[in-house]
């Protein structure tokens, strides 16, 4: 029965493949960290390597999760990967390569001298200060382009949602 329904609604909507509220949310997703990362690679403040690499597509929105999820104070490789809901795995590939790009480090934990911390590293830091004046920028014109009433009620249904 529930086949039949599933094969009805898909033949009378078809469209519902491609409005749904999740495709809606992911697309949306990606450009506003497209977004984002376009500004980040026009900011005067971001170091020219930096700045290239994020021009030519070459830093991404994965790399973002880094940014978005680590702590000031830095974070265990684990903790870093469960807060971006990524693997371990996944999350040291990122890591290894903002590393390499000199946005982290890994230095010795206090609390455990076995592990590694993964912290932000000066040049991370104005990356990350960077990243906030693009957020603040693409919420502007978020809220330029549907509203301000739009924009708070989407903030709202998200937040009550994402709980």
């Amino acid at each position: 029965m529930a086949n039949q329904i599933h094969d009805f609604q898909a033949a009378q909507h078809p469209q519902w493949r491609s409005a749904h509220l999740g495709r809606l949310m992911g697309e949306a997703l990606r450009k506003y960290d497209a977004r984002v990362l376009q500004l980040m690679a026009h900011d005067p403040a971001v170091p020219l390597a930096l700045s290239n690499l994020a021009a030519r597509d070459q830093i991404g929105a994965a790399h973002v999760h880094i940014t978005r999820h680590l702590p000031l104070n830095g974070a265990r490789l684990t903790a870093l990967a469960h807060a971006a809901n990524m693997s371990k795995q996944a999350m040291n590939a990122l890591v290894d390569q903002c590393d390499a790009w000199g946005l982290v480090t890994r230095e010795p934990d206090p609390l455990d001298a076995r592990a590694k911390r993964i912290v932000f590293t000066a040049l991370g830091l104005a990356w990350l200060e960077a990243f906030g004046r693009a957020i603040a920028q693409a919420q502007l014109e978020f809220r330029t382009a549907v509203g301000q009433d739009v924009a708070t009620v989407v903030a709202l249904g998200l937040e009550a949602y994402a709980q």
